[in-house]
């Protein structure tokens, strides 16, 4: 595939668009989408593929736009004004002084055509050859009229549209601009489900994250490694139907499961509590219901549940309320389905369900069962704290003093949302000691350069000594001990 002939049809198309030779832009914006729909297929890398089909769905956004600005010019000129009838804007100019011939007596249209829904049809029916000359022709611009409305009825569905202005399908063009249909649900309720938890290539990878590469190891097996090798994965080596990631907070659950939606390409549904929660009765669980159907419409698709004890805590405890417990049956029942639909199915169109809680003894157990894997994300070791604090420093100038292996063993038992705050912290050191006693105007003169200050190793000490660890022993033990009684990684 020539890289150089993509860009040029991609500059081509939007140069024609700008100067409004649209007909030729939308020609080249079509070859250039095919060309890279044809390039993505021959790719393997996961992270290029994805950089080509952020690409690729934009170019298709430019493309739609163009096509908006045809149909507005094209429905301007089939509009015709009511008033005006259609014989007389396909007749040349005529004098309104002067009157037309008479209509000849044998043409004349007899006495009955003035009855009631009895006339109406043989007057359209006689002398269609003087329409444009006598009154009766002159008389029946509606009767001409209907065939262009209805062809204008016929048009949006030609440009790729339905009848009710959906979007259809097109060759070329349809992947990236499918959209879920709500039949049977209220409009707004999947509007809200596509705008809010719908997110493709959420472009976290593994990189990303620091350490944990047990839980990537397990991750990898249980989610990618079937939608590389989909062969493989049938029967008894049918993918996991859901998968539970346990920790303490901040340990990296949440980027984790986002770095999973990225390196298989999927459909990435981020779900909370609050999100499958309604004031209405019955509208939960049609909620919960919705979101599968979108899952298995987008497949393949990933839907993580973050903070899960939220939503299916144990059931039958005595504060627990009716309509909650009709969610949780709903998400079992969904759940099941999912399984379903893995054993028999193709497992590159499987709905992988990831979850993420902080508290797993919560968890009912119809739910942990279903969720078949269950992983522990530690907090970071010696090694993924130097990793991490690496990570979060890379974009800052440190000091040469600086040594990332004696501060990683400094900050023993942090989090990594603990070291991220540490870092954050450090480097603001240098610009609080810069504008120390200056006023606002001297603080607005100053530059960029002026601020951009190495981190030294002092304003970590000094952040060390602000920034406490928020995990403490007593939970990491509880994590450890239900882990060993439930656990399967």
């Amino acid at each position: 595939m020539n890289l150089a002939e993509i860009c040029d049809n991609a500059k081509k198309g939007r140069d024609y668009a700008l100067i409004g030779n649209y007909d030729s832009s939308m020609v080249y914006y079509q070859g250039v989408i095919q060309q890279i729909q044809r390039h993505c297929q021959s790719i393997r890398d996961p992270a290029i593929k994805g950089k080509w089909q952020q690409v690729r769905q934009e170019l298709v956004e430019e493309y739609e736009q163009v096509k908006s600005i045809v149909d507005t010019l094209e429905s301007f000129k089939m509009d015709r004004p009511a008033d005006i009838p259609v014989s007389y804007q396909d007749e040349p100019f005529r004098d309104p002084a002067v009157w037309p011939p008479p209509v000849p007596a044998e043409h004349r249209a007899p006495p009955q055509i003035k009855r009631p829904n009895r006339g109406a049809k043989p007057l359209r029916k006689e002398s269609p050859g003087l329409q444009p000359r006598g009154p009766v022709g002159r008389a029946q611009p509606a009767v001409r009229s209907d065939k262009p409305a209805g062809s204008r009825d016929r048009e949006p569905r030609a440009r790729g549209r339905d009848d009710k202005g959906k979007k259809i399908p097109q060759e070329g063009v349809a992947d990236d601009v499918l959209r879920f249909d709500g039949a049977g649900y209220d409009k707004d309720l999947v509007e809200a489900l596509e705008r809010d938890i719908v997110s493709r290539n959420p472009s976290i990878h593994w990189d990303d994250i620091a350490d944990l590469e047990e839980a990537k190891k397990l991750l990898r097996e249980a989610v990618v490694l079937p939608m590389w090798m989909p062969d493989f994965f049938k029967g008894i080596r049918r993918p996991w139907k859901g998968v539970l990631m346990v920790g303490p907070p901040g340990t990296g659950k949440t980027m984790l499961a986002k770095a999973v939606a990225t390196e298989c390409g999927t459909t990435f549904f981020n779900v909370s509590s609050s999100t499958l929660t309604s004031k209405y009765r019955g509208e939960s669980e049609k909620l919960v219901r919705l979101l599968f159907e979108m899952a298995r419409f987008y497949a393949p698709a990933t839907i993580f549940i973050d903070e899960i004890d939220s939503i299916c805590s144990r059931r039958g405890t005595s504060d627990e309320h009716e309509a909650s417990r009709r969610v949780k049956s709903e998400l079992l029942v969904q759940m099941d389905g999912v399984g379903g639909a893995l054993e028999n199915d193709d497992p590159s169109k499987m709905v992988m369900v990831l979850a993420a809680t902080n508290f797993p003894w919560d968890i009912d157990e119809a739910l942990r069962r279903r969720l078949e894997k269950r992983i522990y994300i530690p907090l970071p070791t010696a090694k993924g704290r130097a990793e991490l604090l690496k990570i979060n420093l890379r974009e800052v100038e440190l000091d040469p003093d600086i040594s990332l292996e004696e501060i990683a063993e400094k900050i023993e038992g942090y989090s990594g949302a603990d070291i991220t705050n540490v870092c954050r912290d450090a480097s603001l050191m240098a610009m609080r000691r810069r504008i120390n006693g200056l006023t606002p105007e001297e603080i607005r003169a100053l530059s960029k350069e002026e601020l951009q200050m190495p981190v030294t190793k002092g304003d970590f000490e000094l952040a060390l000594k602000k920034i406490s660890k928020s995990v403490s022993a007593a939970d990491l033990e509880k994590y450890e001990k239900w882990m060993a009684e439930f656990g399967s990684a």
